[in-house]
């Protein structure tokens, strides 16, 4: 058994580190391919901090263990507006300035309907998850489209002041996105492997295992990136990383799973998982959408989502302790 939490540890230490260096490395030979400080922020640094999932997902539903797949990508998620956005908000009460956010929050409330839609008759075929990837791509030609319209918004403006005036030298980009790329496979490996045999170990389903553990390592990097952009003021990109995330979960590293492997969804994952992802996802669009006052999420907000994960964290412990 201390080989398998040695796996974890070891593969969620070094998923951190690769991930952090595929991004430092992807944004660097998109800077000197000419992308513009706007799409890096949006689409490279935004699949670089979701490549954790999206690998985690992939090698789990290759290796036959579909309820890591759907556990890492949805239990990913309430991890991301559960403690993320409610850990920030207590640092520095988040203000929603960017027009882009406005159009994202209500895009992925509709994309997260969308999924408990797919997933009612318990199962998630190919063609299902085919259509997520479509949808993705679509939103990603969007997000692209985005760029060449004439309004100026403060998302583009504060990804642009974050992300550094120099480029890295091109041979040292190239470096870190290609280590950076083969120990996040190599990590991620370990890490599913450690998962699934821990679970064997305690006799609880993949599932469970995905929504705890490999959910809340894979999305470290995203809760590093948001407490350190709130702490210097940066509203936007801290809850443009949120959505970001949780779109990419929801669309591409679930699709990408369900393509590789149709998944059979238990009742549980209906009667808990989603309506757990469904109502944080609102409640993210009532507070930050703001409809009679300023878009914001203050700190007790941020206290409320904190215990709306903790309660339901407890709840999947208690799943645990009664194996």
């Amino acid at each position: 058994m201390t080989p398998a939490f040695l796996s974890i540890v070891v593969g969620l230490m070094l998923l951190v580190w690769s991930a952090d260096r595929f991004v430092e490395g992807s944004v660097g030979v998109a800077r000197h391919l000419g992308m513009s400080p706007l799409i890096i922020g949006m689409v490279i640094v935004g699949f670089g901090t979701s490549a954790p999932e999206m690998l985690v997902s992939a090698i789990s539903s290759w290796q036959g263990n579909p309820g890591i797949a759907l556990g890492n990508a949805y239990g990913s998620n309430i991890f991301n507006i559960g403690l993320i956005i409610g850990v920030t908000a207590l640092i520095n009460p988040i203000t929603v300035h960017s027009q882009v956010l406005k159009k994202e929050l209500p895009i992925l409330t509709i994309v997260t309907g969308l999924a408990a839609f797919q997933l009612w008759d318990g199962k998630l075929s190919r063609l299902d998850a085919g259509l997520l990837l479509i949808l993705f791509g679509g939103l990603m030609f969007w997000m692209i489209r985005q760029e060449y319209r004439p309004e100026t918004d403060t998302l583009g403006v504060e990804v642009e002041q974050k992300l550094p005036v120099k480029k890295p030298p091109l041979g040292r980009s190239m470096l870190w996105l290609i280590l950076g790329l083969v120990i996040l496979i190599v990590s991620s490996r370990l890490l599913v492997w450690g998962a699934v045999a821990v679970a064997q170990y305690l006799g609880v389903n993949n599932l469970i295992i995905g929504l705890t553990i490999v959910a809340a390592g894979t999305s470290l990097p995203e809760l590093a990136s948001c407490v350190a952009a709130t702490r210097k003021g940066e509203h936007d990109i801290v809850l443009g990383n949120i959505l970001g995330s949780n779109l990419f979960n929801t669309l591409a590293v679930v699709g990408l799973a369900g393509v590789i492997h149709p998944m059979e969804v238990t009742p549980e994952v209906m009667n808990r998982d989603i309506p757990m992802m469904v109502g944080l996802t609102l409640s993210l669009f009532i507070i930050g959408f703001g409809f009679r006052r300023k878009g914001r999420v203050n700190r007790f907000e941020g206290i409320l989502l904190i215990i709306a994960h903790s309660v339901y964290t407890a709840f999947l412990a208690t799943t645990i302790l009664e194996k």
